[in-house]
């Protein structure tokens, strides 16, 4: 039996839909073709355990699975679900009649227990604007994804609720994200306030004026003269981020696997400080895997 699910691959900041093709056959191979690296191939082992441990059998056939389109390499361990459930649905242990209605995103435990993924918000954007009902991923990251309006955004904890779901045996409940409550209630909630200052008055003149301008701001004096303490406030008479630059910086810092656990939107802008020994690919991005560097984590930010 053939049946697709579908998943999604980050490039840059935006995503691409990656449709993974499962064929079940008479015989005993297991081929996986479509340019994915070595955490794509290792897959197998982990969906053989996850599928033992909850009580299904991973299916003693031919199994071929492409993952479409074939040119552009898959990455990471975040395929682990779309593939588990793809190669049940193709063994017919699945109800595949609305496998084509979801996107799939999350790593297996050995155990079937659902790890957290990188860049699910650019992965939910496309997967409303590709027409997709919903959006099955980690509990960890559905507060994340689930800003996306007009997306059914389930959180789920184990391999088990996504079988049992499509087999009609159980129920998920979408994760609803209150943008009012989460962002603009939340705006002037400050870790490191600037009026938390006292005395520096020079000082704090100096990066009023840099703020109010958009001026560089040089700070020079002996350790523990308030330098640090000083640059950490200013963000917070920076003034507030807009939804449109809100989503803008959390797809970079979601990218980089920068937003905190059970986090929606970056309601702050963010403080970064590299330290002066930094590399040339940690600063500007980057590498083997390329990740957003230190300057792309600013964008509408503050550098220090």
């Amino acid at each position: 039996m053939l049946v697709k699910s579908y998943a999604a691959a980050v490039q840059g900041i935006s995503a691409t839909i990656i449709t993974i093709e499962v064929s079940c056959s008479r015989g005993i191979q297991f081929y996986l073709v479509g340019l994915p690296d070595v955490a794509v191939r290792e897959s197998h082992e982990r969906i053989i355990s996850a599928l033992e441990v909850n009580g299904y059998k991973f299916p003693s056939k031919r199994i071929v699975i492409n993952m479409a389109p074939a040119d552009i390499r898959k990455e990471g361990s975040a395929y682990d679900l779309p593939l588990a459930i793809g190669i049940l649905a193709a063994a017919e242990q699945l109800n595949s009649s609305r496998l084509g209605e979801y996107l799939l995103m999350g790593e297996l435990f050995l155990d079937g227990s659902i790890l957290p993924v990188k860049g699910v918000l650019p992965i939910a954007i496309k997967a409303k604007e590709e027409g997709f009902k919903g959006f099955i991923l980690p509990f960890q990251n559905a507060p994340e994804a689930a800003v996306v309006s007009g997306l059914k955004v389930y959180g789920v904890k184990n391999i088990k609720e996504v079988i049992e779901f499509f087999n009609d045996k159980q129920e998920l409940s979408p994760t609803i994200v209150n943008i009012q409550e989460t962002f603009y209630d939340r705006q002037q909630q400050f870790d490191y306030d600037f009026a938390d200052v006292r005395g520096q008055e020079n000082v704090k003149r100096a990066l009023e004026v840099a703020a109010a301008g958009g001026h560089n701001l040089l700070m020079v004096g002996p350790p523990g003269s308030g330098k640090s303490m000083l640059a950490k406030r200013l963000p917070s008479i920076l003034p507030s981020f807009t939804l449109a630059e809100s989503l803008e910086t959390t797809k970079i810092h979601s990218v980089a696997g920068k937003i905190g656990d059970n986090s929606s939107l970056m309601i702050q802008r963010p403080f970064r400080a590299p330290h002066h020994t930094i590399s040339n690919v940690a600063m500007v991005g980057g590498g083997s895997y390329p990740q957003p560097g230190e300057i792309s984590l600013a964008h509408n930010c503050y550098f220090f």
